[in-house]
This record gives structure tokens, C-alpha cells and sequence, in this order.
């Protein structure tokens, strides 16, 4: 095992106990590193098994088998107070507390550190403002929570999160009822905190874009399937992607990085052109049913104008031009023909 890794597992297999007398193992032979300063992203379909690995990593449930290493110490070798400060959690459902404000959220993270009362400090109250303000919540402290979108009370946790200053923080599905835009700044401030904290962190979603994007490492998880971990481009070139998630009529193109939904192709139609145009365009058609092509195809030909006045050039089956302004004219004139 890396002595250097802050998060590690070596054979591990989890599950859980239906009864004493017996155990269900959902996964075997996982095998992980997750360093410090390194933003990791568990991916799987759902019911693969995310949560169940997710609550085994954080020491909410036992391991079936097998080892796991939080800064080299194994986890049940932790009291639970000593592990409160290796190790923070976020989940994935909404807090809604009357009352409550960020602040008192927040300063929640410093329970590990203070006495039998849970009275902070004046350096406990500096750090629960200064992550405050790290998560973009600056002027939010007073704020409560119910009068906050999921975003930001979704901030507000990470905030607890890193307050509770410990080297590994572990989310489990906190992007999950937000909306796109705000998934998009969840993921970010996560990869920007693990660089500028140098903090591990690991992230349970769905967002495989995202994941692609911003994840310095990827897990797989699936059922039937042993774990695969990596940088997000060596498992797109060794298939990974279409591996664990693709169905029948669902692909995953390697080259654009993202899933297509396979559909029947009518004809094919030759697009000349280029440019943002020429891919939406290309987009469009392929939508309708329609394989673009350089050749010269089943419908004559769409020429994109690039001068000033854009527009989408049809040569019509009799010879005859039509200048299109916008790509939804465009096709209501090829479904016409």
C-alpha cells in the first residue's frame, strides 16, 4: 500500500447485514488511492453500490473484508472523535432547521474540537467565517437556512464540511437535487478546495460531464463489475465509459466524450461548412435521423453562408437555392420534400 495516500483500500469488499447470520457483499477486490490535493469523482449507474462503498470509506458501516487506510491509520483503529477530525461527510439530503443560521451550521464542523458544552472558541468563530467566505458565502453567516436555495444551503454544508478541518472530506450525492447551473458551481468550488486546501476529496454523482471535466480521478462502480479507477481520459480510451454505462440503444462516443442516443438513420445529406454552425447543425439533423456526410448523399446539399448575413443554403432536388435563417426553417423545409 502508498504510505503517502491519505484515502486507500487494499481488497476491501462491502455490503451489508441482512441478519447476523448473514452478510450481503455487493463489491469485492476494491482497490483505491485517493491523495491529498486530489479531487476524485465515484461514478456508477444507480443501485451499483456508490452509497454502500461511500458509508464504508467514512466508517458509517463496517467493511465485509479487507482494509481501509485514512492517513495510514486503519479506520476502525479510530475512536469515533479521533475520526471526526481525519475524515468530514456530506450527504445528500436537504437540511431544513427553523431557525438555524449558516453560522450556527458551520460551526457545527468545530464539534470535534471543543468541550463538554460545545463552546467555540474566538479562533472557532474566525474559522467558521473563513469558511464561510472560501465556499462564496460572504455575508451569508446571519442568513437562515430556510430562506436559502438548495445551492447555497448545499455551500452552507461544505462550509460545516471544511470547518471540521480534516485532510479527507467524502460527499455523498450532494449535487443531486440542484439544478444544472448549480451543480456546475458545486463541482467547482470541490476541485478548487482540494487544490487550494489540500484537501482529498471524493464526490458520489451522477454528473459524468462534470466528472470528465473537473475529476483529477475517476471511479467506476457497477454491478458484476470489479471497480476501475483512473484519469478520466486513460478510461475513455479503454472503454471504461461504454463498459459500466452503456445500453442498448444509449452509446458512449469516445471521441466527444458524452452519451448519444442511438437512432435509426433515414438518409444522408451533405453539409459543406464549418464552425459552431456547422456542429449544431450537424446536431440537428442527426437528431432528426439524418447521417451527415461529406460525400455527396441522399439530399443534394446544405451550404452554411458564412458572410455577415448567416445563413443555411438549401439546394433544393430541382436545382433551385433557398437561403434558410435559422436551422428550424431548415428542417421543416427538408421534412416537407
Amino acid at each position: 500500500m502508498d504510505k503517502t495516500a491519505l484515502l486507500q483500500s487494499e481488497d476491501l469488499a462491502v455490503g451489508y447485514n441482512r441478519n447476523t447470520a448473514k452478510q450481503i457483499v455487493l463489491h469485492n477486490n476494491i482497490n483505491v488511492q485517493l491523495q491529498q490535493g486530489e479531487f476524485a469523482c465515484l461514478l456508477g449507474p444507480n443501485g451499483a453500490g456508490k452509497s454502500t462503498l461511500i458509508k464504508t470509506l467514512s466508517g458509517f458501516i463496517p467493511k465485509i473484508n479487507g482494509v481501509v487506510k485514512v492517513s495510514g491509520k486503519e479506520l476502525h483503529a479510530y475512536k469515533r472523535n479521533q475520526l471526526a477530525k481525519v475524515v468530514s461527510v456530506v450527504l445528500t439530503e436537504r437540511l431544513q432547521v427553523p431557525n438555524m443560521t449558516v453560522f450556527d451550521l458551520v460551526a457545527l464542523g468545530r464539534t470535534p474540537y471543543t468541550d463538554f458544552f460545545g463552546t467555540i472558541s474566538r479562533q472557532d468563530r474566525q474559522m467558521v467565517m473563513q469558511a464561510i467566505n472560501d465556499v462564496g458565502l460572504y455575508g451569508f453567516a446571519n442568513r437562515q437556512l430556510v430562506c436559502m436555495s438548495d445551492g447555497e444551503r448545499q455551500k452552507a454544508m461544505i462550509a460545516k464540511a471544511l470547518v471540521q478541518d480534516t485532510p479527507l472530506i467524502i460527499l455523498d450525492e450532494p449535487t443531486a437535487f440542484l439544478d444544472l447551473p448549480s451543480k456546475i458551481e458545486i463541482v467547482q468550488l470541490l476541485k478548487k478546495l482540494a487544490k487550494t486546501k489540500n484537501k482529498g476529496i471524493l464526490l458520489s454523482t451522477h454528473d459524468l460531464d462534470l466528472a470528465l471535466q473537473l475529476a483529477d480521478k475517476i471511479w467506476l462502480i457497477a454491478q458484476g463489475r470489479d471497480l476501475e479507477a483512473g484519469i478520466p481520459e486513460d478510461l475513455v480510451l479503454a472503454n471504461g465509459f461504454r463498459r459500466f454505462f452503456e445500453k442498448e440503444g444509449i452509446l458512449f462516443d469516445n471521441e466527444r466524450g458524452a452519451f448519444k442516443v442511438e437512432q435509426e438513420q433515414l438518409k444522408t445529406i451533405r453539409v459543406v461548412g464549418k464552425g459552431i454552425e456547422y456542429k449544431w447543425l450537424s446536431h440537428a439533423l442527426n437528431r432528426k435521423g439524418y447521417q451527415t456526410t461529406n460525400d455527396e448523399g441522399n439530399y443534394p446539399l446544405i451550404e452554411i453562408d458564412e458572410n455577415a448575413n448567416k445563413a443555411y443554403v438549401l439546394h433544393q432536388k430541382d436545382g433551385s437555392k433557398r437561403a434558410l435563417r435559422t436551422i428550424e426553417d431548415l428542417l421543416q423545409q427538408i421534412m416537407v420534400e
